[in-house]
């Protein structure tokens, strides 16, 4: 199937899915709170309005000024988030609204209406509450995670050896260089031996975001910082991209590995990264995992940083010890959570991938994508500890 095809069966069924949405949210507002028809009129228009502002708005940041696109996103991206609260509690209030029914009540005048605006008031009473909280977690102090992984192959020597992990940081229209700069310094605070950054750096041309992401060159390890590509990046002009941010003296790995040499020992362990799985779609793009693990010892430990969990499958025939992975975003905003396996084995946290010797993290991610919000979820600096169990 070709690239086209799929942009076009997205934006299709994104369409009807926001409109149906959209409509959902009309019709069960329009009854709890029986809107009159000029009422239903403003409300239709408002929704409407948004319904059409959210479908026009990723093509149009792209192409407009990023002072223009900040001023779309601020009313777009956090509307995205609130429908989202809104659909779900309207459909908690349909459920609870059909158990009422089985309960006939007496004793109130008009108890229908007065049942109806009650719990319409309480639908949006929820959201509100939910969605400034999911705001405020959102675009709050990002929080470092510190995690244990033991490594079978992992020298004695390199026991206790750190690396932080970053990922899925969406510099663009709403996260700037100033926020990007404040998680660098807690980064460079961290000490580590190593850094990475699993992917999706950026939403926006080099020309825009330039000046944004330039406090990653002032990340600072004493065994480099390394970087792999998201699908953003492909979104966003990859090979500009790779190129601007090797520029600013960060390895960038695509489909290749490096030795990483420390300890008192100096004995090494493998680091590889690959392109990101959906780079399949793209001319002349793909992971090539046998590509970067070509003529390497077996004997030693081996990292590999994928931007997409998905890469698990094919890192455990492999033989891969660690994988550290994001683009989940841990589902971002709940029930999203859960959605995440409908396209990923996993969402966040640690695992072993069916029962074999590789590990795999996935980091809910150190911004956001979208909306502005959290909600079931916290965005994380990821502190990795790693342990030799030889």
């Amino acid at each position: 199937m070709s690239r086209t095809r799929q942009i076009l069966i997205f934006l299709a069924m994104f369409s009807l899915i926001l409109g149906a949405s959209h409509f959902y949210m009309f019709e069960r507002l329009s009854y709890y709170f029986q809107l009159t028809e000029y009422q239903k009129l403003s409300t239709a228009l408002l929704l409407g309005g948004l319904s059409l502002l959210t479908l026009v708005a990723l093509p149009l940041g792209r192409v407009l000024p990023r002072s223009a696109a900040a001023i779309l996103a601020w009313i777009v991206y956090p509307w995205m988030g609130i429908a989202l609260l809104l659909f779900v509690t309207l459909l908690a209030t349909d459920a609870v609204w059909l158990l009422l029914q089985l309960v006939p009540v007496k004793h109130l005048p008009e108890p229908q209406v007065l049942l109806q605006r009650c719990l319409g008031m309480m639908a949006l009473t929820v959201t509100g509450l939910l969605g400034g909280f999911s705001l405020w977690k959102g675009l709050g102090t990002v929080r470092v995670k510190p995690l244990t992984v033991a490594l079978n192959r992992l020298p004695q020597s390199l026991d206790g050896l750190r690396i932080v992990q970053i990922t899925d940081l969406h510099v663009g229209p709403l996260v700037g260089g100033k926020w990007l700069k404040r998680v660098v310094d807690k980064v460079n605070a961290l000490k580590p031996d190593l850094i990475v950054i699993t992917g999706d750096l950026v939403d926006g041309s080099v020309k825009e975001l330039r000046h944004h992401v330039a406090p990653i060159a002032d990340l600072r390890a004493p065994h480099g910082t390394f970087f792999i590509t998201g699908n953003h990046e492909y979104y966003s002009g990859v090979e500009e991209w790779c190129a601007h941010v090797a520029g600013l003296g960060v390895r960038v790995l695509r489909n290749e590995r490096v030795s990483i040499t420390a300890g008192y020992a100096n004995e090494s362990f493998d680091l590889a990264g690959v392109d990101d799985w959906a780079s399949r779609h793209f001319p002349g793009g793909g992971p090539d995992l046998p590509k970067a693990l070509a003529g390497r010892d077996p004997n030693k430990a081996l990292i590999l940083l994928a931007h997409q969990p998905a890469a698990a499958h094919e890192a455990a025939a492999h033989g891969v010890d660690l994988q550290l992975s994001g683009h989940t975003h841990g589902g971002q905003i709940w029930p999203f959570t859960y959605l995440v396996y409908l396209q990923q084995p996993y969402s966040k946290g640690l695992y072993r991938h069916n029962d074999t010797a590789t590990q795999i993290y996935v980091s809910p991610g150190t911004g956001f994508w979208g909306p502005p919000m959290r909600l079931g979820t916290s965005a994380e600096i990821t502190h990795i500890t790693l342990r030799s169990v030889a």
